[in-house]
């Protein structure tokens, strides 16, 4: 059975949690719009953590539709991912994306994240 919640123990709570992934970042999924960096952690699941500046998304309902419909994706796509803590951060025309475009976005940059993780932890058991 697949567990789609999205607990306290799958979000970064404090600066030290944000902190650890921007210092040793070992994998990134760019967009235009996204960027995704992760390192690998070590309680066996995947957590993360949203900046969405208001330098990049202007208004407040905008940051908060972006964050909800990140978080959802996660919350479906975490099963799917490895044990890895992910920051994602906002650009510059995010909020010009609708929620469906966002979705989208957001499931491709799943695959490439997934994709990069695994060509990362073949290269560390070759």
């Amino acid at each position: 059975m697949t567990d789609y919640s999205f607990p306290r123990q799958a979000r970064l709570l404090d600066s030290r949690d944000y902190k650890r992934v921007f210092d040793d970042v070992v994998v990134k999924a760019a967009d235009r719009t996204l960027l995704i960096l992760a390192r690998p952690n070590e309680v066996a699941r995947p957590r993360l953590g949203l900046v969405i500046a208001k330098k990049h998304v202007r208004r407040a309902n905008q940051r908060n539709r972006v964050k909800r419909v990140i978080r959802e994706s996660f919350r479906l796509n975490q099963s799917r991912l490895d044990a890895l803590d992910l920051v994602i951060i906002a650009r510059q025309g995010l909020a010009e994306q609708d929620n469906e475009e966002l979705q989208k976005l957001m499931t491709k940059l799943w695959q490439r994240l997934k994709r990069k993780a695994a060509a990362l932890s073949e290269g560390k058991q070759s």
